[in-house]
This record gives C-alpha cells, sequence and structure tokens, in this order.
C-alpha cells in the first residue's frame, strides 16, 4: 500500500471527464472526494461502505432540517454534514477506479441513495415549513414538491439519456462514437447554480427563515429553468442519434 501522496498522484489519473461539470464539482467537491479517497484506501475501506458513508452524513443532515427548529447553528451543521456527504458521494466512485473493485452493485447503491438524497432533501424542507415556518401564505407549502419533481426529474432523465446514448452507439459499433467536445470553462460556470454543491449553501440560511425561503425559491426557479434546457438538449441528442 503506497503513500498517501502517492494514492493521490494516482486518483488524480482516475478521475472521470470534466465535460458538463460545474466549477465546484471540478475545484471543490472532487478534490476533497480524492482526499477522502485516499483515506479510505489507506483504511482498505470499499467503495460501497463510503457510499454508505455518505448516505449517513446526508440523511442525517436532512433529519435534522425536519426534526430540529431552524437556527443558525443548525444551519451550518446541516451545510457542513451535506457537504461532507457530497465530497465522500465522489469519494466512492474514484475510490472504485482506483482499485478496480467498481461494479453493477455498487453503481446501483450509488444511485439509489442520491435519488433517496433528492427525494428527502426537499421533503425535509416541507416539513421544516410545516412544522417550524410562519409562512406568509400555505401556498408555500407547494414550493419544495415543485422543486422535488424538478430535481428527480432532472436526475432521471440524465440517467437514461447516458444510458440510452451509451446503447445506441454500442449498437454501432466504436467508430461511429463522436469525438468528445472540449471542456468549457464557461459552461462550467453556467452549471454552478444547478450544482448540488451549491444548494447546500442556501442552509446556512436556516437561522432567517425569510432569507432562506427567498433563497430555496430562488433555486427553485433556476433548476426548473435548467431542467427544461436539459430536457430539450437531451431530446435533440437522443433524436440525432436515432437518425443516425
Amino acid at each position: 500500500m503506497g503513500s498517501t501522496g502517492t494514492v493521490l498522484r494516482e486518483l488524480r489519473g482516475a478521475q472521470k471527464s470534466a465535460k458538463g461539470v460545474s466549477l465546484y464539482s471540478r475545484y471543490v467537491n472532487r478534490p476533497a472526494g480524492r482526499v477522502l479517497a485516499a483515506g479510505a484506501y489507506r483504511a482498505g475501506v470499499t467503495p460501497n461502505h463510503v457510499t454508505l458513508i455518505s448516505a449517513l452524513f446526508t440523511y442525517g443532515a436532512l433529519a435534522s432540517v425536519a426534526l430540529v427548529e431552524p437556527s443558525w447553528t443548525l444551519g451550518v451543521l446541516v451545510w457542513a454534514a451535506l457537504a461532507v456527504g457530497f465530497a465522500f458521494d465522489s469519494a466512492d466512485g474514484q475510490l472504485a477506479r482506483l482499485t478496480g473493485r467498481g461494479g453493477p452493485d455498487g453503481e446501483w447503491l450509488d444511485h439509489v441513495v442520491d435519488c433517496g438524497k433528492l427525494l428527502l432533501v426537499h421533503a425535509a424542507v416541507l416539513i421544516s415549513f410545516y412544522r417550524f415556518g410562519e409562512l406568509p401564505s400555505q401556498a408555500w407549502l407547494l414550493l419544495p414538491l415543485g422543486f422535488q419533481l424538478a430535481a428527480v426529474v432532472t436526475f432521471c432523465a440524465g440517467l437514461l439519456r447516458e444510458q440510452l446514448g451509451k446503447a445506441a452507439v454500442s449498437a454501432r459499433g466504436p467508430s461511429w462514437a463522436a469525438s468528445a467536445a472540449p471542456v468549457s470553462r464557461v459552461r462550467a460556470a453556467a452549471l454552478l447554480p444547478a450544482d448540488y454543491g451549491v444548494f447546500c449553501l442556501v442552509f446556512l440560511l436556516l437561522g432567517a427563515p425569510g432569507a432562506f425561503r427567498a433563497g430555496y425559491a430562488a433555486l427553485a426557479v433556476v433548476h426548473t429553468l435548467f431542467l427544461a434546457l436539459f430536457l430539450a438538449k437531451w431530446f435533440r441528442e437522443l433524436k440525432a442519434l436515432r437518425a443516425g
């Protein structure tokens, strides 16, 4: 087993493409996940166990949002736990690629945890609004449901786009695949508002309910707009694959 520095260097060579990744994930979450993956490798922890550690941090934080009265202290703790959980979510895949221990079971577990996270984060906000929020109108209770819809449809549609695209390319043979487009820093910056790590920052406002509602609502609008753009883009790409 090599030194931590050696493991980190090997992990840098085992990264997924930066295409379609926001600046936060590229320069904050992935490097943090790389450090956690190196530590897990040194400790002999498996990728699936890293996924479960990610779930522990994330689901624990979301339970706190639903069950504990909002405060500045809670906001900091929730944000920190969500950020650490997100970093572990990156670490499991990096560790799997480093060790060659990835497989369908690990990918399945990772997606199950991610899907549960997207459902629970907005359910937790809804419960918090209902239990603790002095809402200007009961209509605010619909906001987490709409945000949840946008997040889950984006997640599921993105997975389907990826799998259907791979199937279409596989059916035509490797020579048919188009060359990879260059990574765009402008696009990576534009994707920041849709990044889960950026979304988690809104929980730092839990101590100011009005500010939290405003920030959460703004992010809901942004994510809904991104959903519309992504759906149109993915539909065009899949239609082009069929035509090709």
